[in-house]
């Protein structure tokens, strides 16, 4: 997906946890660019998957059932995965892995792990919660549909949760508009955000 120079809104000399929350609650996100150098983007139109949205095919439904799902479990594990330099298209850089191991030690940052019968991991994500706000970070996978599993389990938990959140991918892609992902304008991305971002974390 080609990205629009409107949608780069800034430039940053390193990252830290602090100013990635600042970022969040203004509605913008840092990828890393050049080392030093880190990408902020806020995105127009955004990708956002509604709770009651999520699209659930057959081979999904028989997927869920056959690993099973843990909760902050293996954050470091899971977010290695996501970072690895390998992955096309990589972003995750040393500086982003500090920041985001900072976050999950404040209580800001969580893991969702899927495991196979033998409780090795095989797929997760990684998400960032500032109150209803929850950002889809990465996901990764190394085997059939273990990363759409912990998405899966990452809805339901967020469905148990009596208040509004917004689930916030980033972009719409042709893979999570599948799921159900769909897009909204900054102007109604940020009226949600400031809707949610200030009440009690929700997970």
């Amino acid at each position: 997906m080609a990205h629009t120079n409107r949608e780069l809104i800034g430039f940053s000399r390193g990252i830290s946890a602090q100013s990635m929350l600042l970022g969040y609650r203004a509605g913008a996100f840092a990828m890393s660019y050049r080392a030093p150098l880190y990408q902020w983007w806020s995105p127009d139109p955004r990708g956002v998957l509604p709770l009651d949205g999520l699209r659930m095919t057959r081979s999904l439904r028989k997927s869920v059932a056959r690993f099973s799902v843990t909760f902050d479990k293996a954050f470091a594990d899971v977010l290695a995965q996501c970072a690895d330099p390998r992955r096309r298209g990589g972003w995750i850089d040393t500086g982003l892995r500090r920041a985001y191991l900072e976050l999950h030690r404040a209580g800001h940052a969580h893991s969702v792990e899927t495991r196979d019968d033998r409780g090795d991991l095989v797929g997760g994500l990684f998400v960032v919660n500032l109150g209803g706000f929850v950002s889809g970070e990465s996901m990764f996978h190394r085997d059939r549909d273990a990363s759409k599993v912990a998405l899966v389990s990452l809805v339901a938990r967020l469905r148990e949760r009596e208040q509004p959140v917004l689930l916030d991918t980033q972009w719409c892609t042709e893979h999570l508009a599948s799921l159900g992902v769909r897009e909204v304008s900054r102007e109604d991305y940020l009226r949600r955000l400031a809707g949610v971002i200030d009440r009690p974390d929700v997970w």
